[in-house]
């Protein structure tokens, strides 16, 4: 019996985002991917998460704000080689999301079903560009724990990045990778 979904699934995988390449979503295609996005579990519709687009030459601009938080946080003075890796680091896909995990207090909702939510949020918004036919890379590297680049970002106190998504056709068919063996990750409860 064949399932269209359940064979989609099995075959997903990331796309390292230097084999991103364009074109990436139209703005139609976009608004699709981040419909789908947003379908995900929100105990009391809080919507603990929102998306940053970054694109075209928002890209470059904020690998500047890279290489100066790189400057600042570094003790000793980065190599040319860094700086350049850093002002480049978001120029490797042509399209960039950042999803950011928003937490409101909630009596109802706790923080970490908020966190979760803004997770699924982020496998949401690489499936729904996987089944588009784009591939994705979800990561965040230390540019999502800086400060200084979620201030740039406009981060509020309560707001995090839960990932950047690179978004981009990619280059060659990534290769499968080994998964871990079900024996090993499953067990059954009998009280």
């Amino acid at each position: 019996m064949e399932n269209a979904i359940i064979d989609f699934l099995s075959r997903r995988r990331s796309v390292k985002p230097d084999k991103l390449a364009a074109p990436a979503p139209s703005a139609a295609e976009l608004e699709t991917i981040l419909t789908i996005a947003s379908r995900v579990p929100d105990h009391k519709k809080l919507a603990p998460w929102r998306f940053i687009v970054i694109e075209g030459d928002a890209r470059a601009r904020l690998g500047e704000v890279v290489a100066e938080a790189c400057i600042a946080a570094e003790k000793e003075p980065p190599s040319h080689v860094r700086l350049d890796t850093e002002r480049g680091r978001f120029m490797r896909a042509p399209m960039v999301i950042a999803v950011v995990s928003r937490v409101t207090p909630h009596r109802s909702a706790p923080e970490w079903e908020q966190v979760l939510s803004a997770g699924a949020a982020c496998l949401n918004l690489c499936l729904a560009a996987n089944a588009l036919g784009y591939g994705t890379s979800w990561i965040s590297e230390w540019v999502a724990y800086n400060q200084t680049i979620g201030a740039a970002l406009g981060l509020a106190d309560n707001e995090r990045i839960a990932g950047f998504i690179y978004v981009g056709t990619p280059v060659d068919r990534p290769e499968e990778r080994e998964r871990p063996a079900l024996a090993d990750i499953v067990t059954r409860w009998n009280g």
